[in-house]
C-alpha cells in the first residue's frame, strides 16, 4: 500500500478540502507513491518522533500539526524544521498531517472532547458551508449535560477525564453547568459563537488574559491546554487505520511532544 492510499483512508473521514485557508495539511515531505513499511502517529513532528519512526522501521509519519506552516526558503539545516525535513529526506520518510480538517469533522478533535465529557444533543458550534458534504462541519461542538452539574464538580470531572494537573478558569459566574461548548486547540476565535449557543461554559485552550473576563455573567471560560485538548485525535486516526487490517504496523508515538510543563 502506498502513502497516498493510507492518506486516502484518513481523508475519507476528514477531507483536505475542508481545512482552513491558512493551513498546510496533507503531504509535507516525501513521495506519496512510497510503499509504506509502517506508520507512526503523533500530535507533533519532533526530532524524537523522527528518530522513533526510523528505529521502528516506519517510513510514514502521520501528525495532527503540520511540520511546515510557513515557506522554507533554504534547506541548509538552519533551524529545527529545516533539519527535520533534511533528516526525513535522507531517511526516505514520508510526513503527512491531518490538521484543521480533523478539527472540523464532528467526530474529530472537538467531537472527541464532547464524547469524553458525555455531552448529548450535540451540534457544530461554528459551522462552515460546504455544499458538497452531506454532514455539517466546522469548529467546535456544543451540547447538553445530563444531568446538570455544579460548576466546581464539572471542572473536577474535566480534570479527571482528561488527566489534567490543572485548569485555567475564569470567574465562576455560572453556578450550574447545563450546556457546554468545546473547541480543541486554540479556540478564542469562537468565544462569541459559544456565547451565542447559550453555553454555560466554554472549554478550549490558548486563551489570553482578556478572554477570561466575565462574559456578562453568562459563561465560564476554561483553558485545559492545547496538547491536552487535542491528543485524542491520534487515537482516532489509529483506529481508522487499524480497522483496515493493514499488513504493516500502525504505532502511536511514545514521545510526549507537549512543549509545556506544569510546576
Amino acid at each position: 500500500m502506498t502513502a497516498r492510499e493510507v492518506a486516502a483512508i484518513v481523508e475519507s473521514w476528514a477531507p483536505l478540502s475542508i481545512q482552513e485557508a491558512w493551513d498546510n495539511a496533507g503531504f509535507c515531505v516525501g513521495l506519496p507513491q512510497t510503499q509504506v513499511s509502517g506508520v507512526l502517529l503523533s500530535l507533533d513532528v519532533t526530532p524524537s518522533v523522527i528518530d522513533e519512526a526510523i528505529a521502528l522501521g516506519a517510513n510514514l509519519i502521520i501528525s495532527h500539526h503540520p511540520l511546515i506552516f510557513g515557506g522554507i526558503k533554504q534547506l541548509c539545516e538552519q533551524d529545527e524544521v529545516a533539519r527535520m525535513v533534511a533528516t526525513a529526506i535522507r531517511s526516505d520518510l514520508v510526513i503527512y498531517s491531518s490538521h484543521t480538517n480533523a478539527d472540523k469533522v464532528t467526530t474529530g478533535v472537538s467531537g472527541i472532547m464532547a464524547n469524553m465529557i458525555g455531552l448529548v444533543e450535540v451540534e457544530v458550534l461554528s459551522p462552515d458551508n460546504y455544499a458538497a458534504l452531506e454532514e455539517t462541519v466546522g469548529l467546535g461542538i456544543v451540547g447538553n449535560l445530563h444531568p446538570p452539574q455544579e460548576v466546581r464538580q464539572f471542572l473536577h470531572g474535566v480534570k479527571r477525564i482528561f488527566g489534567l494537573s490543572s485548569l485555567r478558569v475564569g470567574p465562576l459566574t455560572v453556578p450550574v453547568i447545563r450546556r457546554v461548548a468545546v473547541c480543541g486547540g486554540s479556540g478564542s476565535s469562537v468565544i462569541s459563537k459559544a456565547l451565542e449557543s447559550k453555553a454555560d461554559i466554554f472549554l478550549s485552550a490558548d486563551m489570553k488574559y482578556h478572554d477570561f473576563f466575565p462574559m456578562e455573567g453568562e459563561m465560564v471560560i476554561a483553558d485545559m491546554g492545547h496538547y491536552e485538548s487535542e491528543i485524542g485525535i491520534i487515537h482516532k486516526m489509529a483506529q481508522l487505520l487499524l480497522e483496515k487490517n493493514l499488513t504493516f504496523a500502525v504505532s502511536i508515538t511514545k514521545n510526549n511532544t507537549n512543549p509545556i510543563n506544569y510546576f
